[in-house]
């Protein structure tokens, strides 16, 4: 996960604690539309999960986890032994990591849940994610996370993404001061794919269908804010790449007013498209820091 932001105040002399590979249980799943499908995960892994998590990660409305898949054929079982499968196993056996925004946590339930993009068979989470059945395993580390809305209600906010995005922005706009104002536009297939989502009544949340609207021109319509912005883009990384430059340009922002996150990349896999961050192809402004 490609990431500029401005993240909460942290104490300098905090050290975090190495994150261990915990191993949670399926509860429960749901298909949320066409293209997502929730996955609700407990067991007694949450509660390790929730004493070494940072407050403050856990807190953020863009929490996310790394996400370990074994190939089904080779009946691997986690929590997976990386260090010894990697003196047994070609690199190409080796559990696949992928990052995945946690949609929320509760507490009272003792679950979390993390909505999937689903293709068809394209990929490795997604298919786990729409075969998955309550027992099923699941292998993470976690969470990071940095965003958290600002709570003063003179702040006008920017929040873009497509599918990938929606439970990050949703889990934002839940966690708005009921004074808010802004926009949120969020990109999908159709129809079908729009969600019901809780936003204050003064931030219009538009959905835009992939074929009739275009997320950059959309945000390129919009009339400049005469007020301080917070702008919350993640999502496809040539559409943030995009945006930033218009909300750097046009709209005048700073670094430290956006948060600006490539979740995927048009065109690579997953492991070429994290492999890519640390390239020029990578960076989501032109210019250095």
């Amino acid at each position: 996960m490609s990431d500029i932001t401005a993240p909460a105040p942290r104490s300098a002399e905090r050290v975090r604690a190495p994150r261990i590979p915990l191993v949670l249980e399926v509860v429960a799943t749901e298909r949320l539309s066409p293209s997502l499908t929730r996955v609700r995960l407990g067991g007694i892994g949450f509660d390790a999960f929730v004493a070494q998590a940072d407050p403050e990660r856990l807190a953020s409305t863009d929490k996310y986890v790394k996400l370990l898949f074994a190939k089904p054929e080779l009946g691997l079982v986690p929590p997976y032994d990386l260090e010894a499968l990697r003196e047994t196993l070609p690199q190409e056996d080796l559990p696949s990591r992928r990052t995945y925004t946690v949609r929320d946590v509760d507490l009272a339930a003792r679950t979390i849940s993390i909505d999937f993009v689903v293709h068809g068979d394209e990929g490795i989470a997604g298919p786990w994610a729409a075969a998955a059945q309550p027992g099923d395993l699941l292998c993470l580390t976690g969470p990071g996370g940095k965003f958290r809305p600002d709570q003063d209600a003179a702040v006008h906010r920017l929040y873009a993404g497509d599918e990938s995005a929606v439970p990050a922005i949703a889990a934002a706009l839940e966690n708005l001061p009921a004074t808010a104002v802004g926009t949120a536009l969020l990109q999908v297939d159709g129809p079908a794919d729009e969600l019901p989502l809780v936003a204050p009544a003064g931030v219009e949340v538009r959905w835009l269908h992939r074929g009739s609207a275009d997320l950059v021109a959309e945000v390129e319509a919009l009339s400049v804010p005469d007020a301080p912005v917070e702008a919350f883009v993640h999502g496809e990384r040539g559409q943030v790449k995009a945006l930033g430059a218009v909300l750097q340009g046009t709209w005048g922002l700073s670094r430290s007013a956006m948060s600006l996150s490539a979740y995927w990349a048009r065109g690579r896999a997953e492991d070429r498209f994290q492999s890519e961050k640390r390239e020029p192809i990578g960076q989501l402004f032109d210019d250095p820091a």
